[in-house]
């Protein structure tokens, strides 16, 4: 958006959230530092800049090593909110599949992050310079669930409400749409979900007008040879310009409403996590050395509660993870000149909080277990030793070694 429409609708969005209980936080990357939350005053500088750059997941290593400032893309953004645990997401339109996908093999970065990114994106589905058709099969692929808002199932097409295909499930309240969100988290799928709110009919851009801008636009794109993630941006400029400004107002309108019912989603998945009230009622979930469950010969297994398996932390453990090194030494004299002596050595992970966390997992619980390791191939074993301990919470230290501790066991005291 040009400024200042772009520092007015960001505000309005802000407020629209408030406003429903939910509390905003704009990202963005200024002078190589993520920014989760925007003060007004660096919104505005964001808003009236003119060397940003658009950075998607790839860009994230260029900008921050070379101190630049840029707006982040669904897929960046999906990437940034999922670190700082925020699990719902509002946008405009996500990217897709290019038409002429055939020829330029061009599909943005924004689905194969819903694929692998359990974040919620509220949006008005694809932008409509793209070929929605392929973009939810590609989405179907990578098993997103896409989720239409409201009381039709046809996906949305940006600037209008209806595109001419159907989504795959729908929703008509944010309840409904919590539910989705927190059964997804409750049974530990990755994949991200989508759910495309429609632009409000009075707000929705002429049907065919768009598409007939678009088509000029399409032919401008390729006769000056833009390609790549500077395609999407020039289109839009052109629509907006063949429209007279009505494509614009259209993208603020529908912006502002994903604000709202965004909000309304998060603020109802909030009360669920909360309450830890449980969906899924299901044996396979129950943990088999659970100690509430009970079984005698002739009776039933009936679990007296059951422990949420999703991202809703009963327990955080924080503190220390290192590899422990036991060395033995098989012979009764050792000579201390640098000889070669027979002895074993056998490794194990420890650490009081690692070990505590790790008898958590084992048990059936799900701790969050904060630590750092080194950036080392013992870092990389330590974090994979337990396969049902949750990664999330060890943080790499770049450069530092994992830390070792050494153990004698003979009856000589020497130094190792």
């Amino acid at each position: 958006m040009p400024f200042p429409i772009n520092i007015e609708t960001a505000k309005l969005v802000e407020e629209n959230v408030r406003l429903q209980g939910a509390i905003p936080a704009t990202i963005a990357v200024l002078n190589g530092k993520i920014h989760i939350g925007l003060s007004d005053e660096k919104l505005s500088d964001l808003a009236a800049a003119s060397d940003l750059v658009k950075v998607s997941r790839r860009d994230l290593p260029y900008v921050l090593g070379k101190g630049l400032s840029g707006g982040t893309t669904v897929s960046a953004t999906m990437l940034i909110a999922k670190r700082a645990g925020i699990p719902v997401f509002v946008t405009g339109g996500i990217g897709g599949v290019h038409r002429g996908v055939n020829s330029s093999f061009d599909i943005s970065a924004d689905l194969t992050e819903l694929g692998r990114t359990s974040i919620t994106v509220i949006c008005s589905g694809v932008k409509s310079i793209l070929d929605i058709d392929k973009t939810l099969e590609y989405l179907e692929t990578e098993g997103v669930c896409v989720v239409a808002f409201g009381d039709s199932k046809e996906f949305p097409a940006f600037f209008t409400s209806t595109s001419g295909f159907m989504a795959p499930a729908s929703v008509s309240s944010p309840s409904e749409a919590a539910n989705i969100i927190f059964s997804r988290d409750q049974i530990g799928l990755e994949n991200g979900i989508l759910i495309a709110v429609p632009i409000p009919v009075e707000f929705e851009a002429n049907k065919e007008q768009i598409n007939e801008a678009i088509q000029k636009a399409l032919v401008k794109a390729e006769s000056m040879g833009i390609k790549g993630k500077n395609i999407t941006p020039f289109l839009l400029e052109e629509v907006n310009e063949i429209t007279k400004g009505k494509s614009l107002q259209a993208n603020v309108a529908l912006i502002k409403n994903n604000a709202r019912i965004g909000a309304q989603i998060a603020v109802e998945l909030s009360k669920r996590k909360g309450n830890k009230e449980r969906i899924v009622e299901d044996p396979i979930f129950v943990r088999m050395n659970d100690p509430t469950i009970r079984s005698t010969e002739g009776s039933e297994k009936k679990p007296s509660a059951e422990r949420p398996i999703g991202k809703h932390w009963e327990v955080v453990v924080m503190g220390g993870s290192i590899v422990d090194f036991i060395v033995t030494v098989l012979e009764d004299e050792i000579k201390m000149n640098a000889t070669t002596h027979r002895g074993k050595i056998h490794r194990s992970f420890g650490g009081v909080a690692r070990n505590i966390s790790d008898c958590l997992t084992r048990l059936g619980h799900r701790p969050l277990f904060l630590s750092t390791v080194g950036d080392d191939s013992l870092g990389g074993e330590l974090i994979r030793h337990n396969p049902d301990m949750v990664k999330e919470g060890f943080l790499p230290i770049h450069g530092k070694p994992t830390c070792p501790q050494y153990q004698r066991q003979n009856f000589h005291s020497y130094p190792i």
